[in-house]
């Protein structure tokens, strides 16, 4: 169940919907709030996004900027 993103807590690896031109979507990676904004939880780079709401990610592995998950990129 999605929740409102102001409820969102730091530290954690979420799933986030955004609303750009296309509509709302969720985003294919997971993020974490930090106190300077939101992080891509695989690659720690730091992404300019606006989310409405967030939920749990429930995905075991954390896709990276190779393609492979942080499992195989080892």
């Amino acid at each position: 169940m999605w929740k409102p993103i102001l409820s969102a807590p730091f530290g954690r690896e979420l799933e986030l919907a955004v609303f750009d031109e296309d509509g709302e979507h969720a985003l294919v990676f997971p993020c974490i709030k930090g106190r300077q904004g939101w992080k891509h939880a695989g690659t720690g780079v730091r992404v300019d996004i606006r989310p409405t709401h967030w939920r749990y990610w429930q995905s075991k592995t954390v896709p990276t900027d190779n393609g492979k998950s942080l499992g195989e990129a080892c």
